[in-house]
């Protein structure tokens, strides 16, 4: 169990089975574009580490220019319940991330509607002050 944790932690690892699950087959440009955050040089790592494992398998086709293409051995496929699982439970937190923020986005435009109605009678509560300040005086003795 470890050895295989510990192969799945790896940077970009889990992203890259996920991609070759989900697509079948990925040319090297296909996967650096759907990885655009990640070096071409540890992306070249990352798969000939799991070339090594047995978990992806490197198709190279000698044209001009040289056709390189990666899929998933059926070792890598053994892997499909655990990426589905891991898939499942980033839409789970990502949607109640999404609830979360849209809760807070309410909650932040209700207090400023609120703070808004405060500010409107405390203005027209000044105005009404400083025009029962200004008016003039009412004589009472007359």
């Amino acid at each position: 169990m470890d050895a295989l944790l510990r192969l799945l932690m790896g940077p970009w690892t889990t992203y890259i089975l996920w991609l070759l699950y989900s697509n079948k087959v990925l040319r090297f440009g296909q996967l650096k574009r759907f990885m655009t955050d990640v070096s071409a040089k540890v992306l070249t790592e990352r798969l000939r580490m799991l070339e090594a494992a047995d978990l992806v398998h490197r198709d190279y086709q000698p044209s001009i220019p040289p056709q390189v293409s990666y899929s998933l051995t059926e070792k890598g496929q053994d892997l499909q319940n655990v990426l589905e699982g891991l898939n499942v439970l980033a839409r789970k937190w990502r949607h109640a991330e999404q609830a979360e923020l849209e809760l807070n986005a309410e909650i932040d435009a209700d207090a400023d509607a609120v703070t808004d109605a405060e500010m409107a009678a405390v203005s027209h509560a000044a105005s009404d002050h400083a025009h029962h300040a200004t008016a003039e005086p009412v004589d009472r003795a007359a």
